[in-house]
C-alpha cells in the first residue's frame, strides 16, 4: 500500500516523506498505516530501499494566519487553486536500514540516493521477517548502530518498538536473543541516567 512520497533528503539515511492525500489517492492512508516503528519500502532502479517510519510532523501554514485571503468560494478551490488544498498536511522521517535487490537482502547504508517523489509503501509481516533474516534463518539487527545515531532521542524507543514486532514473526529461539536486546537497553538507560 502507498502512503507517501519522498520530499527531501537530511542525510543519505535520513529522509522526509509527505504522507498522500486526498488530491493523490483516491484512498489515502489512514494514520494507522504510517505510525512510529512502521516499515516501509521504496522501490529504486536496482531493487527496493527499506527504512522505518521514526518521526512524524503535522504541517498546518495556516495557523496564527488571522487576515483575510484572496481566494476563490471553497467549492472551486480544487479546480483555481488546488495546492490550496494541499497546503496542510503530515510528513515522516524515514531512517534508511538497508536494501534488497536481486542479489537479496542487507542490512546497512543503502548505496543509493533515492530520488524526490519516490513512491513509500507499507512493508507486509512476510516482508519484515524476510529482512530480518539470513539466508539460514538467523536474525538479524545489523542496523542497529545506524538508529542508536541517527534517530536521536527516539533511538531506544524505536529499537523496543522494532523488538515487539520481531517478536511475534520470530521463533522462541529468536526471542531469546530479543530479550538480551531488551535488557541491554535498560542497562544502557539505567547507567545513562546515573550520569
Amino acid at each position: 500500500m502507498r502512503i507517501a512520497k519522498i520530499i527531501r533528503s537530511n542525510s543519505h539515511i535520513d529522509y522526509a516523506a509527505r504522507i498522500l492525500d486526498s488530491l493523490e489517492t483516491n484512498e489515502p492512508p489512514r494514520a494507522t498505516d504510517y505510525y512510529f516503528g512502521q516499515f516501509v519500502k521504496i522501490s529504486g532502479s536496482d531493487g527496493e530501499i527499506i527504512g522505518i517510519i521514526y518521526n512524524s510532523q503535522l504541517i498546518n501554514p495556516e495557523y496564527g494566519n488571522y487576515g483575510p485571503r484572496l481566494s476563490t468560494p471553497p467549492e472551486l478551490n480544487s479546480v483555481f487553486s488546488p495546492d490550496y488544498l494541499n497546503e496542510q498536511g503530515v510528513l515522516i522521517g524515514i531512517l534508511m536500514l538497508g536494501w534488497q535487490n536481486a542479489n537479496g537482502r542487507q542490512q546497512g547504508v543503502p548505496p543509493t540516493v533515492l530520488p524526490i517523489n519516490s513512491e513509500v509503501e507499507v512493508m507486509t509481516d512476510e516482508e519484515v521477517r524476510d529482512f530480518h533474516h539470513d539466508q539460514a534463518g538467523s536474525l538479524q539487527f545489523q542496523y542497529f548502530s545506524q538508529i542508536m545515531t541517527h534517530a536521536g532521542s527516539f533511538a531506544e524507543q524505536l529499537i523496543r518498538v522494532i523488538a515487539d514486532r520481531l517478536e511475534k514473526l520470530t521463533s522462541d529461539r529468536e526471542r531469546a536473543r530479543l530479550l538480551v536486546l531488551r535488557r541491554s537497553l535498560v542497562w544502557q538507560q539505567t547507567i545513562g541516567r546515573m550520569r
